[in-house]
């Protein structure tokens, strides 16, 4: 019966590990995308503010 649970442990834990590791890389690429929008639309508001693109045109 030891010898069960050893192999049932054995043959989880790289499943485990490796998807650990995919959500790991996942979170990051989506941290990083989002802080990269946020960066982006900063820039793109302080261009509008200079060039006084932000007025409504009327």
């Amino acid at each position: 019966m030891d010898n069960f649970w050893v192999n049932a442990v054995f043959s989880l834990v790289p499943t485990l590990l490796v998807g650990a590791i995919f959500w790991l890389v996942m979170r990051s690429i989506i941290r990083m995308d989002r802080t990269e929008r946020k960066v982006y639309a900063r820039i793109e508001a302080e261009e509008r503010a200079r060039l006084g693109l932000d007025k409504p045109a009327h």
